[in-house]
């Protein structure tokens, strides 16, 4: 198949008009969907518990806030439980079995939890 071919099925960058379409998607990172920012005390945060290499991981999610409130929230978590944790998405992963104690530090700061 020669490049003319290529071009004929719409290979390519599309080259009409003053703007050039050669953006890469990101794999790694694909867009969001704009799901609606909630207040703290709206959430229901539930908890999942996996064990990833033998070692256990706490997960605490669906958080649907900024990203800038997300990290202030793990920040807080990672420095009264000591431990290390990450944000994936909309869940904060949190190394260890920490659900209790999760629980009474992010409700004593407002947010509402899944009976």
């Amino acid at each position: 198949m020669g490049l003319a071919d290529k071009l004929a099925f719409g290979f390519g960058a599309k080259l009409e008009g003053n703007s050039f379409d050669t953006i890469k998607e990101d794999k790694k990172n694909p867009k969001k969907s704009s799901s609606e920012l909630i207040p703290k005390n709206q959430h229901q945060l539930v908890f999942t518990f996996e064990k990833r290499n033998g070692k256990p991981v706490t997960l605490v999610g669906r958080f649907n806030i900024s990203e800038d409130d997300k990290k202030e929230v793990l920040k807080l978590l990672k420095k009264k439980l000591a431990c290390g944790g990450a944000i994936n998405e909309e869940w904060l992963e949190l190394q260890g079995d920490v659900k209790d104690k999760i629980k009474t530090i992010l409700e004593s700061d407002g947010w509402k939890f899944r009976k």
